[in-house]
Protein backbone atom coordinates (compact mmCIF):
# COMPACT_ATOMS: atom_id res chain seq x y z
CA UNK A 1 0.00 0.00 0.00
CA UNK A 2 1.65 3.40 -1.06
CA UNK A 3 1.02 7.10 -1.98
CA UNK A 4 3.26 7.21 -4.56
CA UNK A 5 3.13 7.25 -8.32
CA UNK A 6 3.86 4.15 -10.43
CA UNK A 7 6.46 4.09 -12.62
CA UNK A 8 6.16 5.90 -15.91
CA UNK A 9 7.24 3.51 -18.24
CA UNK A 10 6.87 0.28 -20.71
CA UNK A 11 3.80 -0.42 -22.59
CA UNK A 12 1.49 1.48 -19.99
CA UNK A 13 3.58 4.92 -21.01
CA UNK A 14 3.25 3.80 -25.11
CA UNK A 15 -0.56 3.62 -24.51
CA UNK A 16 -1.02 6.25 -22.57
CA UNK A 17 1.00 8.94 -24.99
CA UNK A 18 -0.75 7.67 -27.86
CA UNK A 19 -4.13 8.00 -26.16
CA UNK A 20 -3.68 11.50 -25.40
CA UNK A 21 -1.75 12.57 -28.42
CA UNK A 22 -4.58 10.93 -30.64
CA UNK A 23 -6.78 13.63 -28.18
CA UNK A 24 -5.05 16.53 -28.54
CA UNK A 25 -4.49 15.89 -31.94
CA UNK A 26 -8.23 15.61 -32.80
CA UNK A 27 -8.52 18.79 -30.92
CA UNK A 28 -6.23 20.84 -32.82
CA UNK A 29 -7.62 19.65 -35.49
CA UNK A 30 -11.44 20.21 -34.30
CA UNK A 31 -9.81 24.12 -33.63
CA UNK A 32 -9.60 24.20 -37.76
CA UNK A 33 -12.03 21.69 -39.12
CA UNK A 34 -14.72 20.71 -36.84
CA UNK A 35 -16.04 19.11 -39.65
CA UNK A 36 -13.16 16.93 -40.41
CA UNK A 37 -12.28 16.04 -36.81
CA UNK A 38 -15.95 14.71 -36.59
CA UNK A 39 -15.51 12.46 -39.45
CA UNK A 40 -12.10 11.30 -38.00
CA UNK A 41 -13.58 10.18 -34.77
CA UNK A 42 -16.49 8.18 -36.59
CA UNK A 43 -14.13 6.95 -38.79
CA UNK A 44 -12.29 5.22 -35.90
CA UNK A 45 -14.73 5.25 -33.42
CA UNK A 46 -16.56 1.46 -32.97
CA UNK A 47 -20.10 1.50 -34.84
CA UNK A 48 -21.42 -2.13 -35.48
CA UNK A 49 -23.26 -0.97 -38.97
CA UNK A 50 -20.26 0.24 -40.40
CA UNK A 51 -17.78 -2.86 -38.91
CA UNK A 52 -19.96 -5.58 -40.68
CA UNK A 53 -19.85 -3.55 -44.02
CA UNK A 54 -15.83 -3.91 -43.56
CA UNK A 55 -13.96 -1.50 -41.35
CA UNK A 56 -13.00 -3.90 -39.10
CA UNK A 57 -10.15 -2.18 -38.10
CA UNK A 58 -12.48 -0.12 -35.82
CA UNK A 59 -12.67 -3.01 -33.21
CA UNK A 60 -8.99 -2.03 -32.17
CA UNK A 61 -9.17 1.99 -33.12
CA UNK A 62 -12.04 2.51 -31.10
CA UNK A 63 -9.93 2.34 -27.90
CA UNK A 64 -7.68 5.26 -28.79
CA UNK A 65 -10.41 7.73 -29.36
CA UNK A 66 -12.00 9.87 -26.38
CA UNK A 67 -14.79 12.09 -26.28
CA UNK A 68 -13.98 14.42 -23.59
CA UNK A 69 -11.32 15.74 -21.10
CA UNK A 70 -12.43 13.99 -18.26
CA UNK A 71 -13.24 10.70 -20.38
CA UNK A 72 -9.68 10.31 -21.34
CA UNK A 73 -8.59 12.08 -18.00
CA UNK A 74 -9.85 9.07 -15.86
CA UNK A 75 -8.65 6.56 -18.39
CA UNK A 76 -5.31 7.23 -18.08
CA UNK A 77 -5.24 7.34 -14.78
CA UNK A 78 -6.64 4.22 -14.25
CA UNK A 79 -4.73 2.72 -17.05
CA UNK A 80 -1.21 4.41 -15.79
CA UNK A 81 -2.09 3.02 -12.04
CA UNK A 82 -3.54 -0.36 -13.12
CA UNK A 83 -1.66 -1.23 -15.86
CA UNK A 84 1.93 -0.80 -13.91
CA UNK A 85 1.36 -2.92 -11.43
CA UNK A 86 0.16 -5.61 -13.95
CA UNK A 87 3.62 -4.93 -16.47
CA UNK A 88 5.66 -5.24 -13.48
CA UNK A 89 4.53 -8.34 -11.95
CA UNK A 90 3.10 -10.11 -15.16
CA UNK A 91 5.51 -8.57 -17.88
CA UNK A 92 5.05 -6.31 -21.15
CA UNK A 93 4.27 -8.98 -23.54
CA UNK A 94 1.31 -10.24 -21.15
CA UNK A 95 -0.08 -6.65 -20.59
CA UNK A 96 -0.30 -6.49 -24.50
CA UNK A 97 -1.99 -9.81 -25.14
CA UNK A 98 -4.11 -9.17 -22.51
CA UNK A 99 -5.22 -5.52 -23.10
CA UNK A 100 -5.77 -5.72 -27.04
CA UNK A 101 -8.12 -9.08 -26.20
CA UNK A 102 -9.91 -6.98 -23.89
CA UNK A 103 -10.25 -4.30 -26.63
CA UNK A 104 -11.07 -6.39 -29.05
CA UNK A 105 -13.66 -8.73 -26.73
CA UNK A 106 -15.58 -5.58 -25.41
CA UNK A 107 -16.07 -4.20 -29.27
CA UNK A 108 -17.49 -8.12 -30.23
CA UNK A 109 -19.82 -8.25 -27.62
CA UNK A 110 -20.81 -4.75 -28.01
CA UNK A 111 -21.60 -5.61 -31.99
CA UNK A 112 -23.55 -8.51 -30.79
CA UNK A 113 -25.79 -7.41 -28.71
CA UNK A 114 -26.31 -4.24 -30.20
CA UNK A 115 -28.20 -5.95 -32.96
CA UNK A 116 -30.23 -7.96 -30.38
CA UNK A 117 -31.83 -4.43 -29.95
CA UNK A 118 -32.41 -5.19 -26.02
CA UNK A 119 -32.53 -1.72 -23.59
CA UNK A 120 -32.68 0.41 -26.81
CA UNK A 121 -29.49 -0.39 -28.43
CA UNK A 122 -28.64 -0.34 -31.83
CA UNK A 123 -25.89 -1.00 -34.08
CA UNK A 124 -25.89 2.41 -35.52
CA UNK A 125 -24.74 3.58 -32.10
CA UNK A 126 -21.09 4.87 -32.06
CA UNK A 127 -19.00 3.21 -28.77
CA UNK A 128 -15.48 5.21 -28.11
CA UNK A 129 -12.82 4.77 -24.98
CA UNK A 130 -10.05 2.69 -23.85
CA UNK A 131 -12.90 1.68 -21.12
CA UNK A 132 -13.28 -2.36 -22.36
CA UNK A 133 -9.20 -2.89 -22.18
CA UNK A 134 -9.17 -0.98 -18.93
CA UNK A 135 -11.87 -2.89 -17.52
CA UNK A 136 -10.00 -6.11 -18.48
CA UNK A 137 -7.09 -4.92 -16.60
CA UNK A 138 -9.25 -4.23 -13.40
CA UNK A 139 -10.58 -7.16 -13.82
CA UNK A 140 -7.47 -9.18 -13.93
CA UNK A 141 -6.04 -7.42 -10.86
CA UNK A 142 -8.81 -8.20 -8.97
CA UNK A 143 -7.97 -12.12 -9.70
CA UNK A 144 -4.57 -11.95 -9.21
CA UNK A 145 -4.22 -8.98 -6.72
CA UNK A 146 -7.36 -9.01 -4.98
CA UNK A 147 -6.59 -8.78 -1.31
CA UNK A 148 -3.94 -6.08 -2.40
CA UNK A 149 -4.94 -2.25 -0.87
CA UNK A 150 -3.88 0.69 -2.83
CA UNK A 151 -4.60 4.17 -2.89
CA UNK A 152 -6.66 5.18 -6.52
CA UNK A 153 -5.89 8.83 -6.63
CA UNK A 154 -7.79 11.34 -5.89
CA UNK A 155 -9.45 8.74 -3.27
CA UNK A 156 -8.28 10.00 -0.04
CA UNK A 157 -8.20 5.74 1.00
CA UNK A 158 -7.15 2.51 0.49
CA UNK A 159 -9.12 -0.08 -0.58
CA UNK A 160 -9.02 -3.76 -1.60
CA UNK A 161 -8.77 -4.52 -5.35
CA UNK A 162 -11.79 -6.93 -5.36
CA UNK A 163 -13.86 -4.18 -3.91
CA UNK A 164 -12.80 -1.58 -6.26
CA UNK A 165 -13.48 -3.38 -9.28
CA UNK A 166 -17.03 -4.66 -8.01
CA UNK A 167 -17.83 -1.26 -7.52
CA UNK A 168 -16.73 -0.35 -11.10
CA UNK A 169 -18.85 -3.20 -12.22
CA UNK A 170 -21.87 -2.50 -10.34
CA UNK A 171 -21.64 1.00 -11.88
CA UNK A 172 -21.21 -0.23 -15.52
CA UNK A 173 -24.26 -2.50 -15.04
CA UNK A 174 -26.64 -0.04 -13.34
CA UNK A 175 -25.54 2.50 -16.30
CA UNK A 176 -26.17 -0.07 -18.78
CA UNK A 177 -29.91 0.20 -17.97
CA UNK A 178 -29.75 4.14 -18.40
CA UNK A 179 -31.16 4.41 -22.18
CA UNK A 180 -29.27 4.13 -25.51
CA UNK A 181 -26.00 5.59 -24.01
CA UNK A 182 -25.23 2.34 -22.29
CA UNK A 183 -23.82 0.71 -25.31
CA UNK A 184 -21.07 1.93 -23.94
CA UNK A 185 -21.03 0.46 -20.59
CA UNK A 186 -22.00 -2.80 -22.25
CA UNK A 187 -18.25 -2.56 -23.86
CA UNK A 188 -17.17 -1.94 -20.26
CA UNK A 189 -18.79 -5.24 -19.15
CA UNK A 190 -17.41 -7.14 -22.31
CA UNK A 191 -13.68 -6.11 -21.31
CA UNK A 192 -14.13 -7.26 -17.93
CA UNK A 193 -15.57 -10.68 -19.29
CA UNK A 194 -12.30 -11.27 -21.57
CA UNK A 195 -10.10 -10.12 -19.25
CA UNK A 196 -11.42 -12.67 -16.79
CA UNK A 197 -11.56 -15.04 -19.43
CA UNK A 198 -7.71 -14.60 -20.62
CA UNK A 199 -6.56 -14.97 -16.38
CA UNK A 200 -8.47 -17.92 -16.12
CA UNK A 201 -7.79 -19.57 -19.36
CA UNK A 202 -4.89 -18.03 -20.85
CA UNK A 203 -1.09 -19.62 -20.61
CA UNK A 204 0.50 -18.28 -17.62
CA UNK A 205 3.57 -16.42 -19.74
CA UNK A 206 0.46 -15.67 -22.29
CA UNK A 207 -0.30 -17.02 -25.86
CA UNK A 208 3.03 -16.12 -27.32
CA UNK A 209 5.17 -17.32 -25.19
CA UNK A 210 3.16 -20.79 -25.04
CA UNK A 211 3.27 -20.35 -28.98
CA UNK A 212 7.12 -19.90 -28.97
CA UNK A 213 7.72 -22.78 -26.84
CA UNK A 214 5.68 -24.43 -28.82
CA UNK A 215 8.17 -23.42 -31.99
CA UNK A 216 11.07 -24.18 -29.94
CA UNK A 217 9.72 -27.64 -28.77
CA UNK A 218 9.34 -28.79 -32.50
CA UNK A 219 12.72 -27.67 -33.73
CA UNK A 220 14.40 -29.00 -30.97
CA UNK A 221 12.51 -32.55 -31.54
CA UNK A 222 13.61 -32.19 -34.98
CA UNK A 223 17.37 -31.43 -34.12
CA UNK A 224 16.74 -34.72 -31.82
CA UNK A 225 15.36 -37.01 -34.60
CA UNK A 226 18.21 -35.40 -37.02
CA UNK A 227 20.54 -36.24 -34.39
CA UNK A 228 19.82 -39.80 -34.22
CA UNK A 229 19.27 -40.62 -37.62
CA UNK A 230 22.76 -39.52 -37.85
CA UNK A 231 24.10 -41.85 -35.35
CA UNK A 232 22.34 -44.59 -36.89
CA UNK A 233 23.92 -44.27 -39.82
CA UNK A 234 27.32 -44.13 -38.49
CA UNK A 235 26.57 -47.43 -36.77
CA UNK A 236 25.87 -48.81 -39.34
CA UNK A 237 28.83 -47.35 -41.39
CA UNK A 238 30.98 -48.80 -38.49
CA UNK A 239 29.96 -51.89 -38.46
CA UNK A 240 30.34 -52.50 -42.29
CA UNK A 241 34.24 -51.29 -41.88
CA UNK A 242 35.06 -53.06 -38.40
CA UNK A 243 32.64 -56.15 -38.60
CA UNK A 244 31.28 -54.89 -34.89
CA UNK A 245 27.77 -54.63 -33.72
CA UNK A 246 28.14 -50.86 -32.37
CA UNK A 247 31.02 -48.27 -32.89
CA UNK A 248 33.47 -48.51 -30.03
CA UNK A 249 37.44 -46.62 -30.22
CA UNK A 250 39.68 -48.96 -30.51
CA UNK A 251 42.39 -49.13 -27.81
CA UNK A 252 45.62 -51.34 -27.10
CA UNK A 253 46.65 -51.52 -23.56
CA UNK A 254 44.38 -48.51 -22.69
CA UNK A 255 46.51 -46.25 -25.12
CA UNK A 256 44.96 -45.36 -28.45
CA UNK A 257 47.18 -45.47 -31.63
CA UNK A 258 47.74 -43.05 -33.67
CA UNK A 259 48.49 -45.34 -36.58
CA UNK A 260 44.96 -47.02 -36.04
CA UNK A 261 42.59 -44.99 -38.31
CA UNK A 262 39.49 -47.10 -37.84
CA UNK A 263 38.40 -44.75 -34.33
CA UNK A 264 38.64 -41.65 -36.91
CA UNK A 265 35.74 -40.14 -38.64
Amino acid sequence: MTMSFPPFAGLVRTLVLANVIIYFALLLLGAFSGQAASAITLLFSLTPTLVMRGYVFQVVTYAFIHGGLLHILFNMLTLWFVGSYLEASQGTRWLREIYFISVIGAALCTIAISYTHVLGMSPAQTTLGASGGIFGLLMAFAVLFGDQEFFMFPLPFSIKAKYLVAVYILIAVASLFGGPAGTAYLAHLGGALFGYLYVKFAPRRGFASAGSETVFGLRNSYYRWKRKRASRKFEVYMRKETGEKSYRVPDEKGVKSPNDKRWMN
